[in-house]
């Protein structure tokens, strides 16, 4: 069996001095019930959670539960969302979304991972944000764009796809911590360890931190390096054909 790294036997003291810095770390999407989470989540994929709470007030007064989205004119619903990216995916997903739930499941939110990623724009870190933020019971890690980045960082897996961070972490910690970790790492990328320039100085954990003061190139999507176009062939010149003259004797 491998040895483990000082990082990975150090990781759950990494986590509570990063949870004692980070004490108010929760869901920033704004939400009074598991209806307005699920549909706030579905909306948030590449979006900031700023914009979907400027958004979503409007949409849950004109449609305050599962039965009132799903009966909705998708025209109306694309209005509210028009000034998000994919709107008209995101309405097209929200009210199937809603229907889904007055059809399957009496207007509730499922508390099951398997049930929710049956919901129309539900994947696993969405359906996990519910377990865990609206039930307390989350069934996996949420791994977005911050986790995965803090986690490699830290030297908490060496994976770099969603699925194989979150299978690393759940066996490194306890399923007691599963969704605050999430929290606590998406505050940590938001407000100190950024993708570019990360302030590693003044970061709560730089001491055990295996990528500190170099963790620019760590964790980060390579850059999309794009092929230069082929120039472009000059146009052969052609002599212009000489005019033939009559021979005179």
């Amino acid at each position: 069996m491998a040895r483990r790294s000082k990082a990975l036997l150090g990781a759950r003291q990494t986590f509570e001095r990063l949870h004692a810095f980070h004490s108010d770390a929760h869901c920033e999407l704004d939400h009074r019930n598991p209806f307005e989470l699920v549909v706030a989540t579905v909306l948030s994929a590449q979006t900031t959670d700023v914009l979907v709470n400027r958004i979503t007030p409007d949409l849950f007064r004109a449609y305050p539960d599962a039965p009132a989205l799903a009966r909705a004119n998708p025209d109306d619903v694309q209005k509210i969302l028009s000034r998000m990216g994919m709107f008209r995916q995101k309405t097209k997903n929200i009210v199937g979304l809603a229907q889904k739930l007055v059809a399957d499941h009496g207007g509730e939110v499922p508390r099951t991972l398997a049930e929710l990623v049956k919901l129309p724009g539900v994947g696993r870190k969405t359906a996990n944000v519910v377990l865990g933020v609206a039930f307390s019971a989350p069934e996996g890690v949420v791994v977005d764009t911050h986790v995965q980045r803090i986690s490699q960082r830290l030297g908490w897996t060496k994976n770099t796809e969603p699925i194989g961070i979150e299978q690393d972490l759940i066996s490194l910690f306890p399923r007691d911590d599963w969704d605050m970790l999430s929290h606590v790492l998406i505050f940590h990328g938001r407000r100190v360890c950024f993708a570019q320039r990360p302030m590693c100085a003044t970061c709560v954990v730089n001491d055990v931190c295996p990528s500190a003061f170099k963790a620019e190139n760590v964790g980060r999507k390579p850059r999309r390096v794009r092929p230069r176009p082929a120039p472009k062939k000059k146009p052969r010149k052609t002599k212009p054909a000489r005019k033939k003259t009559k021979k005179t004797r």
